[in-house]
């Protein structure tokens, strides 16, 4: 079976680049799937859940903002933001979000700052939904090995 050359990069990082199996990801049109040998497309990149499936194994993110490319077996995702969900602090993403909805409803704020206290706010709500989501299956302590 194919797999699918995968890479996700945001301004400071590459964040996760591997050959996979498929990937569902959120587009400004609804979320999609890319299995290999999947058409050619171009999609800006929404604030929600990504899944990387290699095997019988996933792997949830959270991203917000940005472009997905999808060519022959190869996914390129320039993403605005990206975080693995053991990268994600569930108190600093609430805190985050509070504050920016906080500033949202106490300052006058022109279209420049309200864009960018909404973009933030939808950031922590996609970072957010994953780690809660996700916490009681991949979050769990490993057990531990005897020997």
């Amino acid at each position: 079976m194919s797999k699918i050359n995968f890479k996700i990069v945001t301004p400071e990082r590459v964040v996760y680049e591997a050959e996979i199996d498929q990937v569902t990801l959120p587009t400004s049109s609804g979320e999609i799937t890319v299995l290999p040998n999947h058409i050619p497309l171009v999609s800006l990149l929404a604030a929600g859940e990504l899944l990387i499936k290699i095997g019988d194994k996933i792997i949830p993110m959270a991203v917000a903002g940005g472009f997905v490319q999808v060519g022959k077996n190869q996914v390129v995702i320039l993403a605005d933001s990206a975080d693995k969900i053991e990268e994600i602090d569930e108190k600093r993403a609430e805190e985050a979000k509070k504050r920016a909805e906080e500033l949202l409803k106490t300052k006058q704020v022109d279209s420049t700052e309200f864009a960018a206290l909404a973009g933030q706010i939808e950031r922590e709500l996609a970072k957010l939904k994953v780690v809660r989501k996700h916490r009681k299956t991949t979050l769990r302590p490993m057990p531990k090995v005897e020997e």
